[in-house]
């Protein structure tokens, strides 16, 4: 959800995890090509450890850190929806306090829909 107190193209991170292997690889090449996010860094391969469903699980995952702005949120849930194997995958979005004006500029101007660009 939209905080109406924040701007809409606030930088925000969101963070999600997949298995190990190729998901990750899928998931950030769709959301960059779909300008959901300008940059997705799908880290190396880490242990998790988590309860599910009553049991402790140990399981290969990696992080995928999407940086994007407050209005592509709920267009990135969406999406991950459809992409992520997982029944709940993590989904955390994080405010940005602060940062190099010229980077996040450069994160706003990346998730523009294209029909905004001017050709």
């Amino acid at each position: 959800m939209i905080n109406a107190a924040r701007p809409a193209t606030e930088p925000v991170l969101v963070l999600t995890t997949v298995p190990a292997g190729d998901h990750g690889d899928t998931i950030a090449r769709a959301l960059v090509d779909e300008h959901l996010a300008a940059c997705v860094n799908v880290g190396s391969p880490m242990t998790s450890f988590y309860r599910w469903r009553g049991a402790v699980e140990r399981d290969e995952e990696r992080q995928l850190v999407i940086k994007t702005t407050r209005d592509r949120v709920p267009a990135i849930q969406a999406r991950l929806a459809e992409l992520h194997p997982y029944d709940v995958p993590e989904f955390l979005v994080i405010a940005v306090t602060g940062g190099s004006p010229a980077y996040l500029d450069w994160i706003t101007a990346s998730v523009e829909p294209d029909r905004l660009r001017p050709s």
